[in-house]
């Protein structure tokens, strides 16, 4: 057993300089870019699902809770949300890269949720305008008062507050922890039952495999996506399993959405039609057998 936990604490480690350097950008990145990112999902209109699905690829902090909070106040649209929402890779860059996993995996996984949230928000929003056309009445013209700044510190780490050599640091340090406690897992579990049981125990599940994962994506914060894309790398899940339960996850956005739209049975059928399209989507791959560049 000290072997296993040996193999975790060096398996970590040596991630932390990759992941600290990798924040260090973002954080420059969304020091520098987040109000400008904001008000273009604003302005986007009709074509906010496309602008918010480019943007959403981008992980930055409070970004998902932005748009929560934009559509709490009816400025971008449901299918805008859901694109970005979708899009959002939230911590899962950061996990790749630091892993050193091929540019071409990469790529990839950030195009098909690219794609399924720009073409998603689009359908979403031509069939909420015909729902409306048909009922004769446009969406209410609400205005809310934005909280990001203390959801994103009381989540996260003071994003706004904090100078970003400290804020990168606390995001890698927070996500180091998350990378040892599942390796530590994973390495466990393949200890006392073998990698080839485990293999056979959970690959070979196509269906519920994303089911599952759809679930975890919807853990409000960055564990969700941290927990799938480490699985994924170990080879303990699909890549359908992976891409269903990240296209679930939403970072902490879904989390404010509940607290700041007051219509908890819409935050309900927005989570369901998130877990609904993200497993279906992750099915979808794992049945086709999606090819990995």
């Amino acid at each position: 057993m000290w072997e296993v936990i040996e193999d975790a604490i060096i398996d970590s480690v040596k991630l932390l300089p990759f992941l600290f350097i990798t924040y260090l950008i973002m954080e420059y990145i969304e020091h520098k870019t987040s109000n400008k990112v904001k008000k273009a999902v604003q302005k986007s209109g009709k074509f906010g699902p496309l602008i918010g699905g480019i943007l959403g690829i981008f992980p930055q902090c409070g970004f998902s809770a932005a748009a929560a909070s934009l559509y709490a106040g009816r400025i971008i649209s449901l299918g805008t949300l859901v694109a970005i929402f979708l899009a959002t890779s939230d911590e899962m860059l950061p996990v790749l890269i630091s892993e050193a996993a091929p540019i071409s995996l990469i790529l990839q996984i950030l195009a098909i949720k690219l794609i399924a949230g720009i073409v998603i928000g689009f359908i979403i929003d031509f069939a909420v305008r015909g729902v409306q056309k048909r009922k004769g009445k446009n969406a209410p013209e609400e205005k809310v008062e934005e909280e990001i700044g203390h959801i994103c510190e009381h989540e996260h780490c003071h994003c706004e507050e904090e100078g970003i050599f400290k804020s990168a640091l606390k995001h890698a340090l927070h996500i180091f922890v998350f990378i040892f406690i599942v390796t530590l897992v994973i390495n466990t579990i393949i200890y006392f039952i073998g990698e080839e049981n485990l293999s056979h125990l959970i690959l070979n599940v196509p269906v519920l495999g994303p089911m599952i994962a759809g679930v975890v994506g919807l853990i409000p914060n960055c564990a969700g996506s941290v927990i799938l894309t480490q699985l994924f790398l170990e080879g303990v899940i699909t890549f359908g399993s992976m891409m269903g339960g990240l296209l679930v996850g939403s970072g902490i956005g879904i989390l404010i959405l509940y607290r700041t739209n007051k219509n908890i049975k819409e935050n309900i059928r927005i989570t369901a039609l998130l877990y609904v399209i993200g497993t279906v989507l992750g099915i979808l791959i794992d049945v086709l057998g999606f090819p990995i560049l």
